[in-house]
């Protein structure tokens, strides 16, 4: 009857220590990752960034008012938009460099395969 009761205290021993393992451990939630897309981030850069030279009626520059041509054209945008002032190519012609999170954000929206929706 000791061996029993032993026996059982073992097992009922493991089985509780067995969930109190170090090892184990609570896996905290990531924070959620904001997706750029075209509708939510990058037609307004474009909007407020690159107009009135690149919107169609007022200026005589590519058009980059649309999808098709800003993502069929990212990798010159991105290009010139690391520029810095004075140098040959730099954009948006005449004004300040765009900020480091806006170029950040329009490399992001290339990197994630362009999404077009919000």
């Amino acid at each position: 009857m000791k061996r029993l009761s032993l026996a059982a205290a073992v097992i009922a021993c493991a089985c509780l220590f067995a969930y109190c393992s170090g090892s184990k451990k609570a896996v905290a939630a990531k924070p959620p990752v904001t997706a750029f897309t075209y509708e939510g981030h990058i037609q307004k850069i474009m909007t407020d960034k690159c107009s009135p030279c690149h919107m169609p009626g007022k200026g005589n520059k590519l058009p980059l008012d649309n999808f098709e041509t800003i993502k069929t054209n990212i990798d010159d945008i991105i290009r010139r938009i690391e520029l810095n002032p004075g140098e040959r190519g730099y954009m948006p012609f005449k004004k300040p460099k765009l900020s480091d999170t806006s170029i950040n954000i329009i490399k992001t929206w290339k990197a994630d395969g362009f999404p077009g929706v919000i």
